[in-house]
C-alpha cells in the first residue's frame, strides 16, 4: 500500500513550510496526484482552524446576539448531531468585514483551541476519524505541513501544562487512527534552536512575533516556570524539542529526520526525492 498521507513537523523557523513544498512539487513530477494543506488552512480536512464549537443550546444563545448577521450566521455553521460548527474566519473572509467585537469575542472563546484540554481531544480525534475514513475512497496523496504533532504539543503543554503522558496520548491517539493511511512522518530538525528561531523573527510580521512570544509566555507552561520575552519563549520551545523527539520515539509509524541547519535548498529537495522514489517508485 502507498503513502496516502505525508505529514512535516518541526519547529517554527526550521523549514516545514519549504520542505512541505518541495514534496508538493516532486511528487506532481511523479505523476502522483497530491494536496498540500499548509499551516492555518481553514478548509482543512484533518483539523481545525479559525472554528468554533457550540451545542445546540450555546449557538442558538449566540444567534440571540444578533440580528444583522444571524442569517450569515445559520449559513455558515455546520452540524453533527447535537454539535455545532462556526467557521468563524471562514465566514468573514467571505462576507469581507470583521464581526462586531461582542459577537466575535464570544465566538473566539469558543474556538476549538481554547476549549478544556479534553474536549479539544475529543473534538479534533473525531475529525481526524472522518477525514481517514475519506482519504480511503481515493489514491490522493495528502501533505500537511504540521498539525498531527504541533497542535496537539501547544494545546496540551503550552496552554494547559498537561502531564506528558496526556499529550503523548494525544498523539498516538491520532497515529492510530491514520495508520491504516500508511502515513509517512517527515521531521525537519535544526542544530541551533536559537538561530531558527531569530531567523523566523526577522523573517515574519512583528504580529506573528508579539503574538509567539505572548502565547508562549502567558499561559500554561511559560506562565508556570515564570519564562517572559524572547528569551523565556526559547526555553519554552526547548522544552517543546525534548516533548516532540520523546513522541517521535513512541510513534510506531514510517518516520524520516532531515537536517536543515544549513538551509541549503537543492540539499533538502535532493534528500526528498530520495524518500519520495523510495516510497513511490517500485
Amino acid at each position: 500500500m502507498n503513502t496516502q498521507l505525508i505529514i512535516v513537523e518541526g519547529l517554527p523557523g526550521s523549514g516545514k513550510s519549504t520542505a512541505a513544498q518541495l514534496i508538493l512539487e516532486i511528487l506532481t513530477e511523479m505523476n502522483i496526484e497530491a494536496q498540500l494543506f499548509k499551516e492555518g488552512d481553514l478548509n482543512h480536512p484533518a483539523d481545525y482552524d479559525g472554528v468554533a464549537y457550540f451545542s445546540k443550546s450555546e449557538f442558538d444563545e449566540l444567534l440571540s446576539l444578533t440580528e444583522e448577521f444571524r442569517d450569515i450566521l445559520n449559513v455558515g455553521v455546520t452540524t453533527q448531531g447535537n454539535d455545532y460548527f462556526l467557521p468563524y474566519r471562514v465566514i468573514e473572509n467571505e462576507i469581507g468585514l470583521k464581526l462586531p467585537d461582542v459577537l466575535s469575542n464570544t465566538i473566539y472563546k469558543n474556538d476549538i483551541y481554547e476549549l478544556p484540554l479534553n474536549q479539544n481531544m475529543n473534538l479534533v480525534v473525531d475529525k481526524w476519524g472522518r477525514f481517514t475514513e475519506s482519504a480511503l475512497n481515493n489514491q490522493k496523496v495528502y501533505i500537511f505541513e504540521c498539525c498531527f504533532i504541533q497542535n496537539p504539543v501547544t494545546v496540551g503543554m503550552i496552554k494547559y501544562d498537561s502531564p506528558k503522558e496526556k499529550i503523548k496520548h494525544y498523539v498516538t491517539s491520532l497515529a492510530k487512527i491514520i495508520a491504516c493511511l500508511n502515513p509517512l512522518l517527515i521531521y525537519i530538525e535544526q542544530d541551533d534552536l536559537e538561530f531558527s528561531f531569530n531567523k523566523a523573527v526577522k523573517e515574519r510580521p512583528k504580529e506573528w512575533s508579539d503574538g509567539f512570544v505572548n502565547y508562549y509566555t502567558s499561559q500554561g507552561y511559560g506562565k508556570e516556570h515564570g519564562y517572559i520575552g524572547i528569551d523565556g519563549t526559547l526555553q519554552v520551545l526547548q522544552a517543546r524539542a525534548k516533548l516532540e523527539n520523546e513522541i517521535l520515539d513512541l510513534l510506531e509509524l514510517d518516520k524520516v529526520k532531515i537536517n536543515n541547519s544549513s538551509y541549503g535548498l537543492d540539499r533538502c529537495r535532493s534528500e526528498l526525492i530520495h524518500i519520495m522514489r523510495s516510497h513511490y517508485v517500485r
